[in-house]
């Protein structure tokens, strides 16, 4: 993906329309965590310095084409006032783009910034409406994407906005797709993919990519026990897709034609419910009594993938181990997560739960990558384009 970066303009002077991600949690008003805003610093401090008139955009939740006070970025444009340590313009409107939004831009000064209100307030943005892309194109003279996580969603306020200006990725867009597309597309070997979560269904697209680029893929999760079900063994009342039963053998059928080593739990631990409380036992993969669920990998299963991550040059990890937000069902993802910590290859974890997990464990500063997009870095690995990128200039 050769796609033009910030740097290939001159910005002095001209108004550059900025897609963030700012999509970021809240409770009673209160940003309970600004990674996000964070991430994004990088680029707009860059557009400030080449005297850049910054007019940022994002969308908040899912307002679904109302305008909902609860899912104002009012918050957001107040904390990125902190971080770059001079005034963000909040230019509020329920329109987002209106007459008056439009002479309130006419008066940025260079240098200055302002987020306009969530774009998600007006239905036309989920709809990829050319009215409303080109209301919002109407104020700017530049478009740089640097919101990942949505890049692989066709909305106005990315593909739209592309087709209207001069368009380039920003900084955090541009890390995304060095790592993670050089990742999947000329990995440096052996290359080993992780894969958890739970169900087979959500990353089907995912393993079969995979199993033409990996050198073993090793898998987790309540998805695993889709798989030790086809191989025979009993799960209890452990969450399996039975209607997948076939598709898991056929998968495995694929990987040993491969020759992709496939590497499954061999031990796990067990409960009668998903709770903190709950009593568990660790038991073989063959002695899963019938009146309990699996819900995390156990010991020697952390042992083996230990084993298979040495060496390793690339590893890529996309879905927790197991019911991680339980203390006492967190050790298989956070085992994961400390042997990645350790390896010497390039570590990509692949967005989503597995980016909460890493953040958890405190170890998100060891590994190369955590992605900022859960479903757009599940769209990478499957090897397929993400419309809010390819919809930018080539070089």
């Amino acid at each position: 993906m050769n796609k033009k970066t910030l740097k290939d303009f001159n910005y002095t002077g001209k108004k550059v329309l900025v897609r963030c991600d700012f999509n970021v949690p809240l409770a009673d008003g209160k940003i309970t965590n600004d990674k996000r805003i964070v991430e994004s610093l990088k680029t707009i401090k860059y557009l400030i310095d080449n005297k850049a008139k910054v007019i940022l955009l994002s969308h908040l939740g899912r307002p679904k084409g109302q305008a909902k006070p609860e899912f104002s970025l009012k918050p957001v444009a107040e904390r990125l006032s902190q971080l770059l340590d001079q005034e963000v313009f909040f230019f509020a409107d329920d329109q987002v783009v209106s007459a008056k939004v439009k002479d309130q831009v006419e008066k940025l000064e260079d240098g200055q910034v302002a987020l306009l209100e969530n774009t998600r307030y007006v239905a036309g943005e989920e709809k990829n409406d050319p009215a409303f892309a080109k209301d919002l194109a109407s104020l700017g003279d530049f478009y740089v994407n640097d919101a990942f996580g949505t890049s692989h969603r066709a909305h106005a306020s990315n593909v739209g906005l592309a087709s209207q200006l001069p368009s380039a990725v920003g900084f955090l867009v541009q890390k995304e797709i060095d790592l993670m597309a050089k990742a999947i597309e000329d990995p440096q070997r052996p290359f080993v993919a992780i894969l958890g979560g739970a169900k087979v269904s959500d990353k089907i697209g995912v393993i079969e990519n995979l199993l033409k680029k990996v050198d073993k893929i090793i898998i987790v999760g309540a998805m695993a026990n889709t798989f030790l079900k086809a191989q025979g063994y009993e799960l209890g009342k452990s969450l399996v897709e039975d209607d997948k039963l076939d598709l898991a053998k056929d998968l495995m059928e694929k990987a040993k034609q491969a020759k992709v080593d496939l590497i499954l739990p061999i031990d796990v631990l067990v409960a009668e419910e998903i709770k903190e409380d709950a009593a568990f036992k660790e038991v073989k993969i063959d002695q899963i009594p019938a009146d309990q669920m699996v819900l995390d990998i156990g010991s020697e299963t952390l042992k083996a993938i230990d084993q298979a991550l040495q060496g390793a040059q690339t590893v890529v990890w996309n879905g927790p181990a197991g019911v991680f937000e339980i203390d006492n069902f967190s050790k298989g993802t956070f085992g994961i997560a400390k042997s990645l910590a350790q390896s010497t290859g390039t570590t990509i974890i692949g967005g989503g739960d597995s980016a909460a997990a890493i953040e958890k464990s405190g170890l998100a500063d060891k590994v190369s990558h955590v992605s900022t997009g859960g479903g757009a870095s599940l769209e990478l690995l499957e090897g397929k384009d993400l419309p809010g990128i390819s919809a930018i200039e080539d070089k």
